[in-house]
This record gives structure tokens, C-alpha cells and sequence, in this order.
């Protein structure tokens, strides 16, 4: 089993605007998405940037979902019928640039797979989980997640 952690920590754009953050077995899902896609972005911009822009890029490409955007939807990192965003755009809309995933969940637990991004669809899968957690423990940590001061990903 994996673990799981939540945690709501400032928007950089909006400090009173709260993001969800995402850690499974102490690693923020943001590094997990920039491991994930950094030889694709590599490729596809080689020649257009310098290194040292690329993994800005790579590094930034994340953040969290608004909490106020979620906040009617308690069971969103729980419950999808097919695939559901876990992190959005730096931008503020989610749906600008997400990293999705399907969610299934069981009496005993809730699993996180097939990872993608939408709008790079010949990108295919992500090699990101799956992730499996306990469901008692996963419900625990969604329910009362840490509240940060600051974003501990920090940005590039």
C-alpha cells in the first residue's frame, strides 16, 4: 500500500486562496508529474529553450486544485466515474492544464492510475503509479488535511 497525505498550502498568485496538495509516500505529486513528463517536454522544446528554462518549465508546469473550486465536491480525489483532475495549472483553472487520473475505489481501498494529460494526448499514459492506499487511512488524510504556510514544492 501506498501512503497518502493532504494538505492545503497558499496559491502563489492569491495567498488567501487555498490549494490541495498531494503527497503519496512523502513525495509531492507535482515532482512525480515532472519526473513523468520531462524527457516529453524535453523534446518537444529542444532547440526553442535553454536547459535551465525547460526544467522551470517542467518544474512550474503543476499546482494544486483550489480548495474553493472543490469545496461542493468532498469526495473528489475519492470518487470518478472514469478520470478526474488530482493537480491543475499555476494559472488558477484547473482545467488549463491538469493532470488526470482514473480513480477506483473499493470497501478496502482506493487506487489512482492510468495518469494523463488531456491535452497532450499523444503523450499516452503517464509512467506516474498506480497508487494504492488504504481507503481508512486515505478517507483520514482527505478529511483532515495539514494546513501550510507556505507551498512546500516552492517554485523554480
Amino acid at each position: 500500500m501506498n501512503g497518502i497525505d493532504f494538505f492545503h498550502y497558499p496559491w502563489a498568485e492569491n495567498p488567501s486562496s487555498p490549494l490541495w496538495g498531494i503527497r503519496v509516500d512523502g513525495t509531492d505529486l507535482r515532482e512525480y508529474a515532472a519526473e513523468a513528463t520531462r524527457d516529453l517536454w524535453r523534446a518537444q522544446l529542444e532547440g526553442e529553450f535553454e536547459e535551465p528554462e525547460i526544467e522551470e518549465h517542467v518544474r512550474n508546469q503543476h499546482d494544486g486544485l483550489g480548495v474553493p473550486d472543490f469545496a461542493d465536491r468532498p469526495d473528489h480525489f475519492l470518487t470518478a466515474a472514469d478520470s478526474a483532475p488530482l493537480l491543475g495549472c499555476p494559472c488558477g483553472i484547473w482545467g488549463c492544464w491538469p493532470l488526470m487520473a482514473r480513480i477506483t475505489a473499493t470497501p478496502t481501498t482506493v487506487t489512482w492510475s492510468s495518469f494523463h494529460q488531456p491535452h497532450r494526448k499523444r503523450w499516452g499514459e503517464l509512467r506516474i503509479g498506480p497508487f494504492t492506499f488504504d481507503r481508512t487511512a486515505f478517507e483520514t488524510a482527505l478529511t483532515a488535511p495539514a494546513v501550510l504556510g507556505e507551498d512546500p514544492w516552492g517554485r523554480a
